[in-house]
């Protein structure tokens, strides 16, 4: 048999060995590769020193001196500078130190420079302080009269003294505005004796102190008067509490019941009691006690309510505290045992520090055999003619009576029918004097003098006329010493009273508007022609309101946008102002308010909801918290003619796609 073959793998020692020698070919080539890469290596390397060294220089010389602010790049052999200089000769100096470092041909300028600031005008405004004579001027002025207007008038102001003067003038144009505030502060110094004006182009602030109240009103009556229209004024004038002398509390019971003739009291809590004790001691309705300084004692209105307390305990009578005099008189019907009971234990009762005199009445009337010893004297109602008649001690007294009732109610107006009595009652000029003086607080009245009595009754139209004559009467009479008092207010006489309150203002608005419309011109807020008399009657009604809080707001209905209903209420609620405005109206302390289409008062679906929704309302901004609002204090304006639904500006009219009423 055959014999199998063998196939036999060849080992790695039977494989002939490469040749690993390189071919001078590839020798040369590798070697000129790598001079060609060091060559490039190093020309970069030195390029790279050669433009980065003198940027590094430029950059450390910089940072040297401070020019933090300077970015340096090179860019081949030109060095770039770059930043934001904060001035023109910043960069300039820049530029200079960068070209000390290199050659300033390679060096290029792309800095830029903060824009000039525009020097804003200084804000001018004025301090003006016064204390009677002592004045004092600060602040700065633009150039022109206004330094000499305020010198001359702080000089006239200050008399004998010289005023402090530091104000200053910079030579810049007069803001729009600072001249009508300047004028309106001139007119505030002269007025106010106590104030702080501060006057600039954005209005006047005024702080000042009055002696009362009526002086208060009058000041901010008169300022307000002199403020001219689109001036904003503040103005905060307080009155202190006023000084009562002698401190004066007079409470009766008589057939008419338990009143006070005058009260006082030195604080809040000191009235409340005082109040609460006369309520206690049988006074109803409304009751008034003046809060003033002069108190004699802390426990005033601990004394006051215990004599009240007394006083109603015997059932009629008077008490009349003058400072801490306390004069009671008993009534006609008291008895003597209650009189010594009640007495006693007032007396147990009261602080140390008040004298009391209490006496039973003297029903005997002293006579002579010409008649009784009295004086009268009447204050006729319409002529204010006074009539003098009844006993005087002599001639000298007569006289001195006449010139005294001359000087008071005018000597055109005086009738003396007196007669001459030597035996008058000791102290008779005093008492008679006394009741002229307290009937000069009437607007017509009667005087009765008698020994053991004065009397006083009539018609005021001042509220304190009957506190008025009780203090005059129990400081010049005299403690112990009786007298009545019998006076009415009739608030007809009084002017104050006469003034509207800020409610009769929006009543008399009311009034005027009853059955009628304010109209305005289709498409615009101009009211039309035909409601001038409207506009007419409502200023009318607001004549006399000076300085009212009242809102003027005006309301769409809900056809158009929403922001052009805005612009059309607060535009139209803008011309009722302007127009009450130019018709002598005080619309200072108004406000005009566009509310658009948000406030509606009616359903938008119908013609009538949107016709009640087109109006504009006149509220009171110091109604008080809480209460509701009468109907008649929210007044609605209806236009007359027909509005568009898109915006209307008060300065600018814009197309309207739509019309609507």
């Amino acid at each position: 048999m055959d014999q199998p073959v063998v196939l036999e793998e060849p080992t790695l020692a039977d494989t002939p060995a490469p040749d690993r020698r390189f071919s001078p070919g590839f020798l040369t080539l590798t070697a000129f590769l790598a001079a060609l890469t060091s060559a490039l290596l190093l020309s970069w390397g030195l390029a790279h020193v050669v433009e980065t060294r003198p940027a590094a220089a430029v950059t450390t010389r910089l940072l040297a001196e401070g020019y933090t602010w300077a970015t340096v790049k090179a860019d081949g052999l030109t060095v770039s500078l770059s930043g934001t200089a904060p001035t023109e000769a910043m960069r300039f100096s820049a530029m200079n130190l960068a070209g000390s470092v290199i050659d300033s041909g390679r060096l290029r300028d792309d800095f830029e420079v903060e824009p000039a600031k525009v020097i804003a005008p200084p804000r001018f405004s004025l301090e003006m302080l016064r204390n009677d004579d002592d004045v004092q001027l600060i602040g700065l002025l633009p150039d022109g009269d206004a330094k000499d207007r305020l010198a001359a008038a702080a000089t006239a102001l200050a008399r004998d003294t010289t005023p402090t003067d530091m104000l200053q003038t910079a030579a810049y144009p007069t803001p729009p505005g600072f001249d009508a505030a300047l004028d309106l502060g001139l007119v505030a110094l002269n007025l106010l004796p106590h104030s702080k004006i501060s006057v600039s182009e954005t209005g006047v602030q005024i702080t000042a102190i009055a002696a009362s109240e009526a002086e208060k009103r009058s000041f901010e009556s008169d300022i307000v008067k002199a403020t001219p229209k689109d001036l904003v004024v503040q103005t905060s004038i307080s009155a202190p509490r006023p000084v009562l002398t002698p401190f004066t509390l007079r409470f009766v019971i008589d057939e008419q019941g338990a009143r006070f003739d005058a009260c006082s009291a030195d604080s809040d809590k000191a009235r409340d009691r005082i109040l609460a004790a006369a309520r206690a001691a049988g006074v109803t309705g409304t009751m008034r006690c003046v809060v003033g300084l002069g108190v004699p004692s802390p426990s005033w209105a601990e004394a006051t309510s215990a004599a009240m307390a007394t006083l109603a305990k015997l059932g009629s009578g008077t008490v009349t505290f003058s400072d801490a005099d306390i004069t009671l008189l008993a009534g006609n019907g008291v008895t003597q045992a209650s009189f010594d009971r009640e007495i006693g234990e007032l007396n147990a009762t009261l602080p140390d520090v008040f004298s009391l005199d209490a006496k039973m009445p003297d029903r005997a009337t002293p006579a002579t055999a010409a008649g009784p010893v009295e004086f009268t004297a009447t204050l006729e109602a319409e002529t204010h003619r006074l009539q003098l008649r009844g006993r005087l001690t002599d001639a000298r007294v007569q006289a001195a009576i006449a010139s005294f009732a001359k000087a008071r109610f005018g000597a055109s107006n005086v009738l003396v029918a007196t007669v001459l009595d030597p035996n008058a009652p000791d102290g008779w000029p005093q008492r008679v004097l006394a009741g002229l003086q307290s009937l000069a607080q009437l607007d017509h009245g009667s005087l009765l003098v008698r020994p053991d009595t004065v009397e006083v009754a009539g018609v005021s139209g001042s509220a304190q006329a009957s506190a008025k004559i009780s203090q005059t009467l129990s400081e010049r009479l005299g403690q112990g010493k009786t007298f009545k008092v019998n006076v009415s207010y009739d608030k007809a006489l009084d002017p104050l009273a006469a003034l509207p309150t800020p409610q009769d203002c929006v009543d008399h608005v009311h009034e005027a508007l009853a059955g009628r419309k304010i109209g305005f011109d289709p498409g615009s807020a101009e009211i039309d022609a035909g409601s001038a008399a409207l506009m007419d009657a409502i200023a009318k009604g607001l004549k006399n309101c000076n300085a009212v809080k009242i809102e003027i707001a005006g309301h769409t209905d809900a056809q158009g946008s929403a922001s052009g209903n805005l612009a059309l209420s607060q535009a139209r609620a803008e011309a009722v102002l302007v127009a009450l405005q130019g018709r002598q109206v005080d619309v200072s302390a108004m406000k005009a308010v566009g509310y658009g289409e948000g406030v509606p008062v009616a359903d938008n679906g119908s013609d009538a909801g949107r016709e009640a929704n087109r109006r504009i309302e006149f509220t009171l901004m110091d109604a008080p918290a809480g209460t509701v609002r009468p109907d008649d204090a929210v007044l609605t304006v209806q236009p007359a003619g027909t509005d568009d639904a898109a915006s209307l500006a008060p300065t600018q009219k814009t197309a309207r796609p739509k019309t609507r009423p």
